[in-house]
């Protein structure tokens, strides 16, 4: 089960701390799917590989905007990362 000091006794309290397990370990996978996607993007732009950042960008804007639908994320921090990727792909074409 969880990490609790104190094992609930109603069933309704059984119940919860089975639930909240299954969607922490979700977040954690889905947080983890997303960190690793946004550092490979970051890697792409980084090394000036344009075309492949732009391959894997609509899996990113997909995954985040599910965070932020899911309450993963909040809303303005799904959007203020997917504005700094777009900005930095866009300075990193111009140069």
């Amino acid at each position: 089960m969880s990490k609790l000091n104190t094992m609930p006794i109603k069933k309704a309290a059984k119940k919860a701390v089975r639930q909240s397990e299954k969607r922490r370990i979700r977040n954690r996978v889905q947080r983890q799917k997303l960190r690793d996607l946004l550092k490979e993007v970051r890697g792409f732009i980084s090394q000036n590989k344009i075309n492949e950042a732009k391959k894997i960008l609509p899996k990113v804007y997909k995954i985040l905007d599910k965070a932020a639908k899911t309450n993963l994320m909040k809303k303005n921090t799904v959007s203020r990362i997917k504005s700094r990727i777009s900005k930095a792909l866009v300075k990193t074409k111009s140069q």
